[in-house]
């Protein structure tokens, strides 16, 4: 009986600003949450099954690729996601919308005129009681990667040293 191969392994992530060269030969969609992985089997919407198989885990973004050992590339795409799109009647009372949004400790994409967070009533109704407009959409989800993205784990088991109003679950 013959014995199966071996998934091929993606070892390494081309960053869209990057990707020159290759041959792309699947794709996979994937939502906000999904697309920070370090270890997984994965299969493209072609059908490859492949191991996702990186030494530390990575925020993998929109455009980018996961390069096979073998050189071949499977492109990564933002999977559309239930969002707030958070507006404000003027500047000043976006970056105040941006600050109470922040205090939450949420991940949040941040345009020019325009703030995307996860849909939650509960932040729909603070960003309304202060004046902002908080419209339900879908949209692939590309937040910020934050004061810690370059490895370390922001996990509430420290201690701010300030009090602010919410639970760290």
């Amino acid at each position: 009986m013959p014995h199966p191969s071996p998934l091929p392994r993606a070892t390494r992530v081309v960053r869209r600003d990057d990707l020159a060269s290759g041959e792309i030969i699947d794709r996979i969609v994937l939502d906000h949450g999904d697309r920070h992985r370090r270890r997984l089997a994965m299969r493209g919407l072609g059908g490859l099954a492949f191991l996702l198989d990186l030494p530390e885990p990575t925020v993998l973004e929109d455009g980018d690729a996961l390069r096979l050992e073998d050189g071949r590339l499977v492109w990564v795409e933002a999977a559309p996601e239930r969002l707030l799109e958070i507006r404000a009647p003027d500047p000043r009372a976006l970056k105040r919308l941006i600050w109470h949004i922040g205090n939450r400790h949420i991940p949040a994409e941040i345009g020019d005129d325009v703030v995307w967070i996860a849909e939650d009533h509960v932040l729909a109704a603070m960003v309304e009681g202060l004046g902002g407009t908080a419209t339900p959409v879908v949209r692939p989800f590309r937040p910020e990667g934050g004061a810690y993205a370059g490895g370390h784990s922001h996990d509430h088991a420290h201690d701010h040293g300030h009090s602010h109003g919410h639970a760290h679950g």
